[in-house]
C-alpha cells in the first residue's frame, strides 16, 4: 500500500470525517479539511506537481506544521514524487545542506517562522543551485494547486518506492538523508497506532514537527490509517497544546518526555477537561517511571513507549497499553507485527544469549532503503540479506522485552571492560537532586578510557560529585563509576529530546565544561 492507497481508503472508510484541524487557538478561525476535500485537494497538487517536474522528483519542503504540509504530503505521494523533510528552524547554511545533497528540484516554503524569513533564504538559496529549480510559498498554495491540468492522469505507484528522504537527527555528527519506502511510511505507523490503542476516528494531536518521523510518519499516517483527524500544532505550547485536547476532544497525541513534563506542570492541566483523551505514546528519550505513573493516574490513560529511528520509519518495538510502568519505563516493549529484529555480538556478529547485550538489527517493510548518494554508509548499515543494523546496543529478556542500553558508539572501552552509559545514566536518574544525567567516555593515558558524567541538578535542589560517587557505590561496581563530574545547565539535544552526546564530547574536548572536585 502507497500513501495515496492509504488515503483513498480513509476516504471510502469516512469521505465526510475531518481528516485536519488547523491547530490554532482561535477555535473559530481553524481551517477543517473533510476526507473528501484532502483527497481533491492533493490530486490537485499532484498533478500541479507533475506540470512541473517528473515522477521520481525530489521536492523540499521546508515549513512548519500548517495543515497544507499533510496536503503536501499526501500530494507528493500521489504524483509519484519524494519529499524531503527540512527542519522549519534551520538557518541558511543547514537548508542548504539539505535541499542541495538531496538533489531536491523545489522548496515549498513558508514566508517566515521564529523570525527566520524563509522564503527569502530559499529564493537566495535558488539563486546559485541550479538543480533547485522552483520556490513555492505556501501563502501561494492556492495559486499553485490551480495550476495543474484536472485532465492529467495520476501515476501509479509502487509501495516499494521511496516516499521520503528524512535526514537524520544529527545525534553521531552529520546528518544522511534515510530515504523511507511507501511501505514503510504507511505499515509502520499502522501498527504503532492499534498498539498505542487507538481506534477508528481517533483525533491524534501532532504535537512533534512534522518534519520528523515522529510528526508527519507516526501521527500524520497513523491517524490516517484509523480514518481519524490529525490536528497539527505549528509550534509546541503546552497551555495551547492541552486547550486543543479540550476543544477538538483529543483522543492520542504522542510528545517526547520533555513535553509530558511541560503539559504536566502548566497551570491549566488541572482544571482543562482531558477526558476525551485514551493513549499517550513517548519515547525519544528516557522517560520516568514517575512519569508515566502520574499521567495514567491524573487522566486514566493509556501510556505507551516507542523505539526507533528515522532508518526505519520511525518506530522498531513498542510497548502495551497493559505493560506495568516499570516495563514502560525500563524497557522499550517487544517488535511490531511484521518486524523482526536480532542482538548480535558488535564484533563477530553471532547472535547473543537473552540477558546479554548485543547490537540490535532490525528488517522488515519498516526499513530505510539506504542513505541517499552514500554508498558506503549504507552498505554498513544494511546487509544484503535485508538486517539493518541500528547502532544500538540492547539486551532482550525471556518474554522478548528489548532494552535499550545505549549506542555502539557511546560505549566506552576502560582497561578492556565494556561499559555501557544508559547502565550508569539509569542509577544517577534514580537520584532525587537530578533532573538529568548524559555519560560518556573521556581519554585517560593509563584506562585508555574513563567514565564522565554530565549532570544536570533539579530547580531548588544541590548535590556534589562526593556525595553522587557515594550514592553509586553501593549501586555499581567501582570502575562503572564516573572518575570525572560535570555539572551542567543544559544538554545540546536533538527536537526529539535526544542529547547529542557527540556534542558534549566536542564541547568536553574545547574546554567548555569545568570539572567538579567535590
Amino acid at each position: 500500500m502507497t500513501v495515496g492507497d492509504l488515503l483513498r481508503r480513509a476516504v471510502a472508510m469516512a469521505p465526510d470525517r475531518h481528516a485536519i484541524v488547523e491547530g490554532s487557538a482561535d477555535a473559530d478561525d481553524r481551517r477543517r479539511w473533510t476526507y473528501t476535500e484532502l483527497l481533491r485537494d492533493a490530486e490537485a497538487c499532484a498533478r500541479a506537481l507533475l506540470a512541473r517536474h517528473p515522477v521520481g522528483s525530489h521536492l523540499g519542503i521546508w515549513a512548519p506544521n500548517i495543515p497544507e504540509w499533510t496536503v503536501f504530503q499526501c500530494g507528493a505521494a500521489l504524483a509519484g514524487m519524494v519529499i524531503v523533510t527540512i527542519n522549519p528552524t534551520f538557518r541558511e547554511a543547514e537548508a542548504r545542506f539539505s535541499l542541495t545533497q538531496s538533489g531536491a528540484v523545489a522548496c515549498f516554503t513558508y514566508p517566515a517562522f521564529r523570525g527566520s524569513p524563509m522564503l527569502e533564504i530559499a529564493r537566495r538559496i535558488q539563486a546559485d543551485l541550479p538543480t533547485l529549480r522552483d520556490v513555492v510559498s505556501f501563502d501561494d498554495w492556492d495559486t499553485f494547486l490551480a495550476s495543474g491540468d484536472p485532465s492529467l492522469p495520476l501515476p501509479e505507484v509502487d509501495p516499494s518506492s521511496a516516499a521520503q528522504i528524512q535526514y537524520t537527527s544529527g545525534t553521531t555528527g552529520t546528518p544522511k538523508g534515510a530515504m523511507i519506502p511507501h511501505r514503510g511510511v504507511v505499515n509502520d505507523p499502522r501498527q504503532a497506532a492499534v498498539r498505542a490503542g487507538g481506534q477508528e476516528g481517533a483525533v491524534w494531536l501532532a504535537v512533534l514537527p512534522m518534519f520528523h518521523v515522529g510528526g508527519c510518519v507516526l501521527a500524520g499516517m497513523g491517524v490516517m490509517s484509523l480514518a481519524g483527524t490529525v490536528v497539527p500544532l505549528v509550534n509546541f505550547d503546552a497551555g495551547l497544546a492541552l486547550q486543543l485536547i479540550e476543544e477538538e476532544r483529543v483522543t492520542i497525541t504522542n510528545p517526547v518526555p520533555t513535553m509530558v513534563a511541560a503539559m504536566m506542570q502548566h497551570p491549566s492541566f488541572t482544571s482543562r477537561d482531558l477526558s476525551s483523551l485514551r493513549s499517550l505514546v513517548s519515547g525519544g528519550a528516557p522517560v520516568p517511571a514517575e512519569m508515566v505513573r502520574s499521567f495514567e493516574k491524573a487522566l486514566g490513560v493509556d501510556f505507551t513507549i516507542v523505539f526507533g529511528q528515522t532508518e526505519t520509519s520511525g518506530v522498531i518495538t513498542m510497548t502495551t497499553a497493559d505493560d506495568t510502568a516499570e516495563d514502560k519505563t525500563l524497557t522499550c516493549g517487544r517488535p511490531l507485527p511484521g518486524v523482526e529484529i536480532k542482538l548480535v555480538d558488535p564484533v563477530t556478529g553471532q547472535i547473543v544469549p537473552r540477558g546479554t547485550t548485543g547490537e540490535l538489527l532490525t528488517r522488515g517493510y519498516h526499513t530505510m532503503l539506504g542513505y541517499l548518494d552514500r554508498p558506503a554508509e549504507t552498505a554498513e548499515t544494511l546487509e544484503a540479506d535485508g538486517w539493518l543494523h541500528t547502532g544500538d546496543l540492547a539486551v532482550m529478556d525471556d518474554r522478548g522485552y528489548i532494552a535499550i542500553n545505549g549506542r555502539i558508539k557511546d560505549m566506552i572501552i576502560r582497561g578492556g571492560e565494556n561499559l555501557f552509559p544508559r547502565e550508569i545514566e539509569d542509577e544517577l536518574f534514580q537520584h532525587p537532586a537530578l533532573a538529568g544525567a548524559a555519560v560518556i567516555g573521556v581519554p585517560d593515558d593509563y584506562y585508555g578510557e574513563i567514565v564522565a558524567a554530565f549532570v544536570k541538578v533539579r530547580d531548588g535542589a544541590t548535590t556534589t560529585a562526593a556525595e553522587l560517587t557515594d550514592f553509586l557505590r553501593p549501586r555499581l561496581s567501582g570502575y562503572k563509576i564516573p572518575a570525572r563530574w560535570y555539572f551542567v545547565d543544559d544538554y545540546p539535544q536533538t527536537l526529539s529530546g535526544k542529547i547529542q552526546k557527540f556534542a558534549i564530547r566536542q564541547q568536553w574536548e574545547a574546554g567548555d565544561y569545568a570539572e567538579a572536585t567535590t
